[in-house]
Protein backbone atom coordinates (compact mmCIF):
# COMPACT_ATOMS: atom_id res chain seq x y z
CA UNK A 1 0.00 0.00 0.00
CA UNK A 2 1.85 3.57 -1.24
CA UNK A 3 1.79 6.53 1.50
CA UNK A 4 -1.14 8.30 -0.20
CA UNK A 5 -3.70 5.22 -0.19
CA UNK A 6 -2.20 4.88 3.66
CA UNK A 7 -3.46 8.70 4.42
CA UNK A 8 -6.51 8.64 3.02
CA UNK A 9 -7.52 4.73 4.89
CA UNK A 10 -5.58 6.76 7.90
CA UNK A 11 -7.88 9.84 7.77
CA UNK A 12 -11.13 8.07 6.33
CA UNK A 13 -10.79 6.07 9.56
CA UNK A 14 -10.30 8.67 11.81
CA UNK A 15 -12.86 10.96 10.69
CA UNK A 16 -15.25 8.33 11.54
CA UNK A 17 -14.00 7.19 14.59
CA UNK A 18 -13.01 11.29 16.09
CA UNK A 19 -16.31 12.61 14.91
CA UNK A 20 -18.11 9.42 16.31
CA UNK A 21 -16.39 8.86 19.17
CA UNK A 22 -14.31 12.17 20.07
CA UNK A 23 -10.57 12.48 19.69
CA UNK A 24 -9.71 11.89 23.32
CA UNK A 25 -11.46 8.53 23.42
CA UNK A 26 -9.83 6.76 20.25
CA UNK A 27 -6.30 5.62 19.96
CA UNK A 28 -4.02 5.36 17.49
CA UNK A 29 -4.72 1.28 17.79
CA UNK A 30 -8.13 2.19 16.89
CA UNK A 31 -6.95 4.40 13.96
CA UNK A 32 -4.76 0.98 12.98
CA UNK A 33 -8.08 -1.12 13.49
CA UNK A 34 -10.59 0.83 11.29
CA UNK A 35 -8.30 1.83 8.74
CA UNK A 36 -6.13 -1.11 8.08
CA UNK A 37 -2.86 0.79 8.03
CA UNK A 38 -0.04 -0.86 10.37
CA UNK A 39 0.43 0.96 13.16
CA UNK A 40 3.79 1.32 12.08
CA UNK A 41 2.99 2.88 9.02
CA UNK A 42 0.65 5.18 11.11
CA UNK A 43 3.50 6.83 12.87
CA UNK A 44 5.35 7.26 10.19
CA UNK A 45 2.70 9.19 8.37
CA UNK A 46 1.42 11.14 11.83
CA UNK A 47 4.22 11.04 14.33
CA UNK A 48 1.80 11.87 16.83
CA UNK A 49 -1.88 11.46 17.47
CA UNK A 50 -2.17 15.52 17.20
CA UNK A 51 -0.65 15.22 13.72
CA UNK A 52 -3.78 13.37 12.56
CA UNK A 53 -6.43 15.24 14.32
CA UNK A 54 -4.67 18.46 12.28
CA UNK A 55 -5.08 16.70 9.37
CA UNK A 56 -8.21 15.24 10.01
CA UNK A 57 -9.45 18.56 10.96
CA UNK A 58 -7.60 20.55 7.44
CA UNK A 59 -9.62 17.92 5.37
CA UNK A 60 -12.93 17.91 7.02
CA UNK A 61 -12.69 22.05 6.35
CA UNK A 62 -11.91 21.50 2.56
CA UNK A 63 -14.69 18.86 1.93
CA UNK A 64 -17.12 20.96 4.74
CA UNK A 65 -16.76 24.31 2.67
CA UNK A 66 -16.74 22.97 -0.82
CA UNK A 67 -20.05 21.31 -0.09
CA UNK A 68 -21.92 24.74 1.44
CA UNK A 69 -20.69 26.71 -1.26
CA UNK A 70 -21.72 24.47 -4.30
CA UNK A 71 -25.45 23.97 -2.16
CA UNK A 72 -25.84 28.08 -1.35
CA UNK A 73 -23.92 28.49 -5.29
CA UNK A 74 -27.32 27.10 -6.34
CA UNK A 75 -29.78 30.30 -5.23
CA UNK A 76 -29.34 33.22 -7.75
CA UNK A 77 -30.70 35.89 -5.75
CA UNK A 78 -27.83 37.36 -3.53
CA UNK A 79 -30.13 37.55 -0.52
CA UNK A 80 -31.29 33.80 -0.74
CA UNK A 81 -27.59 32.70 -0.70
CA UNK A 82 -27.65 33.96 2.85
CA UNK A 83 -30.98 32.31 3.85
CA UNK A 84 -29.54 29.28 1.61
CA UNK A 85 -26.32 28.68 4.26
CA UNK A 86 -29.14 28.45 6.98
CA UNK A 87 -30.68 25.87 4.58
CA UNK A 88 -27.37 23.83 3.87
CA UNK A 89 -27.22 23.76 8.36
CA UNK A 90 -30.56 22.30 8.16
CA UNK A 91 -30.01 19.31 5.93
CA UNK A 92 -26.14 18.71 7.39
CA UNK A 93 -27.85 18.70 10.82
CA UNK A 94 -30.18 15.72 9.82
CA UNK A 95 -27.58 13.63 8.08
CA UNK A 96 -26.92 10.32 10.10
CA UNK A 97 -24.57 10.51 12.19
CA UNK A 98 -24.47 14.22 13.16
CA UNK A 99 -22.13 14.81 15.78
CA UNK A 100 -22.25 19.14 15.66
CA UNK A 101 -19.87 21.13 14.66
CA UNK A 102 -16.34 18.94 14.29
CA UNK A 103 -14.35 22.32 14.88
CA UNK A 104 -15.99 22.83 17.94
CA UNK A 105 -16.28 19.52 19.51
CA UNK A 106 -12.15 19.64 18.93
CA UNK A 107 -12.02 22.91 20.54
CA UNK A 108 -13.86 22.01 23.23
CA UNK A 109 -11.54 18.64 23.65
CA UNK A 110 -8.35 19.51 22.90
CA UNK A 111 -8.47 23.84 22.39
CA UNK A 112 -6.82 24.53 25.72
CA UNK A 113 -3.85 21.67 25.41
CA UNK A 114 -3.15 21.49 21.09
CA UNK A 115 -1.40 25.18 19.69
CA UNK A 116 -2.40 22.58 16.44
CA UNK A 117 -6.03 21.95 16.74
CA UNK A 118 -6.78 25.46 17.82
CA UNK A 119 -5.10 26.91 14.86
CA UNK A 120 -7.42 24.72 12.85
CA UNK A 121 -10.01 25.51 14.44
CA UNK A 122 -9.72 29.38 14.01
CA UNK A 123 -8.70 29.01 10.20
CA UNK A 124 -11.75 27.16 10.29
CA UNK A 125 -14.25 29.25 11.67
CA UNK A 126 -12.36 32.79 10.17
CA UNK A 127 -12.72 30.71 6.62
CA UNK A 128 -16.62 30.46 7.29
CA UNK A 129 -16.69 33.64 8.88
CA UNK A 130 -15.27 35.27 5.81
CA UNK A 131 -17.22 33.46 3.31
CA UNK A 132 -20.87 34.91 5.26
CA UNK A 133 -19.02 38.69 4.52
CA UNK A 134 -18.68 38.18 0.82
CA UNK A 135 -22.30 36.79 0.62
CA UNK A 136 -23.08 40.01 2.34
CA UNK A 137 -21.06 41.77 -0.06
CA UNK A 138 -22.39 40.56 -3.08
CA UNK A 139 -25.85 41.24 -1.61
CA UNK A 140 -25.09 44.99 -1.38
CA UNK A 141 -25.90 44.94 2.20
CA UNK A 142 -24.08 46.68 5.29
CA UNK A 143 -21.16 44.44 6.67
CA UNK A 144 -22.08 44.89 9.94
CA UNK A 145 -24.51 42.06 9.21
CA UNK A 146 -21.76 39.80 8.94
CA UNK A 147 -20.84 39.31 12.26
CA UNK A 148 -24.77 39.06 13.29
CA UNK A 149 -25.29 36.04 10.38
CA UNK A 150 -21.91 34.60 11.22
CA UNK A 151 -23.29 33.82 15.20
CA UNK A 152 -26.39 32.70 14.00
CA UNK A 153 -25.51 30.00 12.33
CA UNK A 154 -22.67 28.95 14.75
CA UNK A 155 -25.15 29.16 17.46
CA UNK A 156 -27.22 26.68 15.24
CA UNK A 157 -24.59 24.32 14.89
CA UNK A 158 -23.90 23.98 18.66
CA UNK A 159 -27.64 23.64 19.38
CA UNK A 160 -28.23 21.25 16.84
CA UNK A 161 -25.21 19.11 18.60
CA UNK A 162 -26.98 19.43 21.28
CA UNK A 163 -30.31 19.00 21.00
CA UNK A 164 -30.02 16.53 17.85
CA UNK A 165 -32.60 18.19 15.46
CA UNK A 166 -32.40 20.45 12.42
CA UNK A 167 -34.90 22.96 14.25
CA UNK A 168 -31.93 25.77 15.28
CA UNK A 169 -31.46 25.83 11.63
CA UNK A 170 -34.88 26.75 10.81
CA UNK A 171 -35.01 29.05 13.90
CA UNK A 172 -31.57 30.54 12.93
CA UNK A 173 -33.22 31.27 9.00
CA UNK A 174 -36.13 32.99 10.23
CA UNK A 175 -33.61 35.48 12.54
CA UNK A 176 -31.56 35.46 9.39
CA UNK A 177 -34.54 36.72 7.49
CA UNK A 178 -35.58 39.40 9.90
CA UNK A 179 -32.10 40.38 10.10
CA UNK A 180 -31.69 40.71 6.23
CA UNK A 181 -35.29 43.00 6.44
CA UNK A 182 -33.83 45.23 8.84
CA UNK A 183 -30.70 45.67 7.38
Amino acid sequence: MDSAVAREQALDAAEELFYGRGIQSVGMDDIRGASGVSLKRLYQLFPAKEQLVEAYLERRDARWRTRLADFVQRREDPEERILAVFDWLEQWFGEDGFRGCAWINSYGELGATSERVTAQVRSHKRAFRAYVAQLVADAGLSGTLTGHLFLLAEGAMVTAGIARGTEPAREAREAARVLLRAG
